[in-house]
C-alpha cells in the first residue's frame, strides 16, 4: 500500500469503511513523515500527538461499529495559528501571544472536531497573520517543500506546507488578503477563500481584518476540500452572515461560465512564467467549453489599497492598544504607526468604499460569472524574505506579487486557487478563479473540472525520497 500519509482524504475515509486502514494506523504514518520532515520544513510548531492519537481511537472505534460521524471521520487536520484550538497554544506569530492557551475551539474547528477529524497540531504563520511570507520571532522561518531554500508563501505557509509535504492531507487556513489562495499557488494545492458567512465563526481571535478575513480548507484535491467545506458550511445563529447565505451545494457538473481573464492588474508586473502558465489555463478552459474573454479589470489597484490599508492598519492599531506592546516586524510596526495616525473620517471612507465596492462587483457579476487571473504574480522567493525585491525585472514593493487576491476579501467574495503548469524549475504555479458571493458551490464544481482535465495531485515535492 502507498504510504498512508500520502493519500488523500476521502481515500482514507474509504480505506476505514473498509477496514482496509484504521485511523490508528493511518495517524501513526502522517506522525512519522511529521518527525521526519517537519524539523526541515517548521511547518507545525504544536503537535498534540496524544490528542490525536485518543482522536484516532475514539474514529476507529466509530468506524468499526458503523457509525463514523461523518464522511472525513479519523482524517487528519492540521490548523493555522490564528484560529484557536482549545488546549493549544496560540501564538498568532507574535511574542506579545506567547503563552496563550484559548479554552475553546473556533466554531470550524469544534465542527471539525465532533466530526470526527483528528487534529494534529497548529501551522506557523507570519506575525498576526498580516504579512505575505511565514516567519516570526517565536517559531521562526517555515520553508516551502518543494525548494526549502524558498517561502511557501503567507499567511498561510505553515499549513500549506504541512499538505504539500503529507504532514496530514487536510488544513484550515484564513484569507484576509490573499493568504490562503497565494500560499496554495506556491505549493500546489487547492485552496478556497469562501464567501463571507460560507464558514462562519464566533469563539476566535480579534478580528482586526473585520469581515474580510475568513477561515478556508486547503487540500490536495478538491474532492478533500469540497467535503471538508461541506463539514464547516452550515449557518450558525451567532454569525449572522451565515444566515444570508443559501446552504452550501456542490452541483453534480460545473455549468458553463462566462470568464473574465485578466492576465495583469494595470502595469503591476508579472513573472513570465506565471503569465505563460496562466494564460495556457485560461485557454484550456474555453476549450472545455467555457466562455473566456481577456479584458481589463473593473477597478484599479490604487482604489483597492485605499480601501484595504486603513482597515488592516486600524485592526492592527487597535489590537495593540487593546493588548499592550508593539509587533516585532518593522513593517508592521509601522502599519501601526500608519494605524494610529489615522483619522475616524479615513477609516469610514475606506468602509464606507467598501460597502460601495461590493455594490459594483455585484453588479459586474451579472454580466460575467467569474474572474480569472494568476494567484500570485511572482515565484516562491527566499524562505527569510518579506517579499520579492523584484518581478520580471522590475522593482516592486512588499506587496508586488500579492495584487491579485485581496480584490476578492474587500467584495466578500469566494475565491479559489488551482495549480497550473508548473515553472521550468518544476515550483509550483497557481490562478484564481473568483465568482459572485455565494458561488462557493460553483467553484468548487469548476475545479473538479479542471482537475479532471488537468490532474496535479501526483506532483509532489522532492523531499530527499521520504
Amino acid at each position: 500500500m502507498t504510504d498512508p500519509a500520502l493519500l488523500p482524504a476521502r481515500t482514507l475515509a474509504g480505506l476505514y469503511a473498509r477496514r482496509a486502514l484504521s485511523p490508528v494506523e493511518a495517524l501513526e504514518a502522517v506522525l512519522a513523515r511529521i518527525a521526519a520532515l517537519n524539523p526541515r520544513l517548521n511547518a507545525i510548531i504544536a503537535l498534540d500527538e496524544a490528542g490525536a492519537r485518543a482522536a484516532a481511537r475514539a474514529s476507529e472505534a466509530r468506524w468499526r461499529a458503523g457509525t463514523p460521524a461523518s464522511p472525513l471521520d479519523g482524517v487528519p487536520l492540521t490548523v493555522k495559528d490564528n484560529i484557536t484550538v482549545a488546549g493549544l497554544p496560540c501564538a498568532w506569530g507574535s511574542p506579545l501571544f506567547r503563552g496563550f492557551v484559548p479554552e475553546r475551539d473556533e466554531l470550524p474547528v469544534a465542527r471539525a472536531r465532533a466530526a470526527g477529524l483528528v487534529i494534529l497540531g497548529k501551522t506557523n504563520v507570519p506575525e498576526f497573520t498580516l504579512q505575505g511570507y511565514t516567519d516570526n520571532a517565536v517559531h521562526g522561518v517555515t520553508r516551502n517543500p518543494w525548494d526549502l531554500a524558498l517561502t511557501p508563501g503567507g499567511s498561510s505557509g505553515g499549513a500549506v506546507a504541512a499538505v504539500a509535504a503529507g504532514l496530514g492531507p487536510l488544513a484550515l487556513g484564513t484569507d484576509g488578503g490573499g493568504s490562503i489562495r497565494r500560499p496554495a499557488c506556491h505549493a500546489g494545492l487547492v485552496g478556497l477563500k469562501p464567501s463571507i458567512g460560507r464558514v462562519p465563526r464566533c469563539d476566535g481571535l480579534p478580528a482586526i481584518l473585520l469581515d474580510l478575513e475568513q477561515i478556508g480548507p486547503i487540500a490536495r484535491t478538491t474532492g478533500d476540500l469540497a467535503a471538508l467545506l461541506a463539514i464547516l458550511a452550515p449557518a450558525d445563529a451567532r454569525d449572522l452572515a451565515s444566515r444570508a447565505l443559501p446552504p452550501f451545494a456542490l452541483p453534480a457538473a460545473a455549468p458553463r461560465q462566462r470568464v473574465l481573464y485578466v492576465p495583469r492588474f494595470g502595469d503591476n508586473p508579472v513573472d513570465p512564467e506565471v503569465a505563460g502558465s496562466v494564460a495556457e489555463a485560461a485557454a484550456r478552459l474555453g476549450a472545455l467549453g467555457h466562455a473566456v474573454e481577456e479584458g481589463e479589470a473593473p477597478f484599479t489597484t490604487e482604489e483597492l489599497a485605499a480601501m484595504f490599508a486603513p482597515v488592516s492598519q486600524a485592526g492592527l492599531a487597535w489590537l495593540l492598544a487593546e493588548k499592550g506592546g508593539e509587533p516585532t516586524a518593522p513593517a508592521l510596526r509601522e502599519m501601526a504607526a500608519a494605524g494610529r495616525a489615522l483619522s475616524p473620517q479615513a477609516l469610514f471612507a475606506a468602509i464606507d468604499g467598501i460597502a460601495g465596492f461590493r455594490r459594483r462587483m455585484a453588479a459586474f457579476f451579472g454580466a460575467w460569472d467569474l474572474i480569472l487571473t494568476p494567484a500570485a504574480a511572482a515565484l516562491p522567493w527566499p524562505a527569510d524574505q518579506v517579499a520579492p525585491e523584484t518581478i520580471a525585472g522590475q522593482p516592486v514593493g512588499p506587496r508586488g506579487h500579492a495584487v491579485f487576491t485581496n480584490f476578492a476579501n474587500l467584495g466578500g467574495l469566494p475565491g479559489i486557487a488551482l495549480p497550473c503548469r508548473p515553472a521550468a524549475s518544476g515550483l509550483p504555479i497557481g490562478f484564481q478563479l473568483v465568482g459572485p458571493a455565494g458561488a462557493d458551490g460553483v467553484l468548487c464544481a469548476l475545479a473538479a473540472e479542471w482537475e479532471t482535465a488537468e490532474p496535479w495531485a501526483d506532483r509532489r515535492p522532492d523531499l530527499a525520497g521520504a
